[in-house]
């Protein structure tokens, strides 16, 4: 059934030196559409010069980029890992340009940086010399994130975009003129899905580990559950291991958390199960 919702763009600035971190921004953004999208009226359209430019003739193409896309941006997510980009004719790249021009708009822009090892010999100097600058300069105009791998930089990105949807003034204004235009509905009333108490505590404790990861194993005599450094199933006694087998199946069933391994060993928490989380009182 189709539905009134507020549009947003949210545009991915990067260089080509991170297209799996790109790949998973997009998850992440459609992963929140499948869920929030509808309860809360907005809609985020991730946008990117490779997806929505097109050709033209008569400026640089830097310029061009930045008026059929950025322009029209409410939300900038900045990703780098060794490279700045290719210069412009007044930045160190293009990917700083666009930030750069999106911060002097006084729109919102979230930087993220990747510390993951990369060969040497792959690494352009000048061009980590000149990200490595950029990064200096951020340190006193803001808060930026680092992440050491794709599941950290998923997990990262999905909460903190999230936090960004409850708290930025620009979210809050929808949501209230949502809220004062439309009566409350029973669906909207029961968002909060209704959880044992195991799967409460297995979803907060997945909600704060660091990576947003819970691993569950079964080996000959007995079974292994972990998350944040803890474990639930100290218990052999078959009838304690059931509830906290329960609760992870019904974690699944609410789609709070999603299987990662290969033999259902690995799970990682949704943008949904961030947000249910935060709800539960600890």
């Amino acid at each position: 059934m189709s539905y009134d919702a507020k549009v947003f763009n949210v545009m991915v600035a990067s260089p080509g030196d991170v297209l799996a971190e790109r790949a998973l921004f997009r998850e992440v953004i459609h992963e929140w559409n499948a869920v929030n999208s509808e309860v809360r009226k907005v809609v985020l359209m991730p946008v990117g010069w490779e997806t929505h430019s097109s050709p033209e003739m008569g400026a640089g193409p830097q310029e061009i980029i930045n008026q059929q896309v950025l322009h029209s941006c409410d939300l900038l997510v900045g990703i780098f890992w060794t490279r700045a980009g290719t210069p412009t004719t007044e930045y160190a790249s293009g990917t700083i340009e666009e930030i750069e021009k999106h911060i002097a708009a006084g729109r919102l822009a979230m930087l993220y940086f990747s510390t993951t090892p990369a060969v040497l010999d792959d690494v352009d100097n000048e061009q980590y010399q000149t990200l490595r600058d950029f990064k200096a300069s951020c340190r006193s105009r803001g808060l930026f994130e680092s992440f050491d791998s794709l599941a950290e930089f998923r997990n990262k990105f999905s909460r903190q975009l999230q936090q960004k949807l409850n708290a930025h003034e620009m979210f809050k204004l929808t949501q209230t003129e949502s809220s004062s235009n439309q009566p409350v509905s029973d669906f909207m009333r029961l968002t909060v899905p209704s959880l044992t108490h195991e799967a409460k505590v297995l979803l907060k404790e997945v909600s704060q580990d660091p990576h947003g990861r819970l691993t569950y194993v079964r080996y000959i005599g007995g079974a292994a559950m972990q998350s944040n450094a803890k474990s639930f199933l100290d218990s052999k006694e078959r009838r304690e291991v059931a509830k906290w087998e329960n609760a992870l199946q019904l974690l699944q069933e609410e789609e709070l958390i999603v299987e990662r391994g290969h033999k259902g060993e690995f799970f990682e928490i949704t943008a949904k199960g961030y947000e249910v989380a935060d709800t539960i009182i600890s």
